[in-house]
């Protein structure tokens, strides 16, 4: 298998090649793909929305939204579309791509610094939710947030790791999930535990949430 991304930022582009599903802490996954949204996915009926609102701890002003689509046909294309819209002053989100992940803990809520998020999202017995040993072979890994010098960051992508509606791979298990952004890049690579190779410290939060609007 192999994963490729793409990563969209309002006056920024940039790619991500994720490797092969094959290496440190890997695992069988099944069929999983990270995508820009193509002609497929577009001409596929929305069938579940969710979102999530960003906001970083008091006072740093970084706020901003994280959709997902979950398209008609999933399991494993077109799959789920996440969009994220986020901004802050560069002294608290810098310019540059920032970490940016599905983590497997919504009951803690998002208070500062995010601790209670826990690891990434990775369910199943083959799943290891650390952050960094096991990275980026997580199911809820997505491509890094892209932030321009206005302060403003976007990350569009399509992913079949994982569904809205029930199933092993739902977002919306006994204890939710939450979107969380980082202060440093996502470097792709796995690494020892608390290296900080898929991000480092927490920055902004969101606890994601289905939209009863949708569907």
């Amino acid at each position: 298998m192999r994963w490729a991304a793409h990563v969209t930022g309002w006056g920024l582009l940039g790619f991500v090649g994720l490797p092969s599903c094959t290496g440190e802490g890997g695992g069988a996954r099944g069929p999983s793909t990270l995508g820009q949204t193509g002609a497929t996915a577009e001409s596929s009926a929305p069938r579940i929305r969710a979102k999530a609102t960003i906001a970083g701890a008091p006072g740093s002003d970084i706020k901003g939204e994280v959709t997902f689509v979950e398209l008609e046909g999933n399991m494993p294309v077109p799959g789920v579309e996440i969009q994220a819209r986020i901004t802050g002053p560069a002294d608290r989100l810098t310019p540059g791509p920032h970490g940016l992940h599905i983590h497997e803990n919504a009951k803690g809520g998002c208070v500062p610094p995010f601790k209670s998020a826990g690891g990434h999202f990775d369910p199943g017995p083959a799943g290891n939710p650390d952050p960094d040993v096991n990275h980026p072979y997580h199911l809820g890994d997505i491509p890094n947030l892209v932030v321009d010098n206005s302060g403003k960051g976007e990350m569009k992508a399509t992913t079949s790791r994982i569904t809205l509606g029930p199933g092993p791979l739902t977002l919306f298990d006994t204890n939710g999930s939450v979107i969380v952004v980082h202060e440093k890049p996502d470097q792709g690579v796995p690494g020892k535990p608390e290296s900080g190779i898929s991000g480092g410290p927490r920055i902004a939060c969101g606890v994601i949430e289905l939209d009863p609007g949708g569907g």
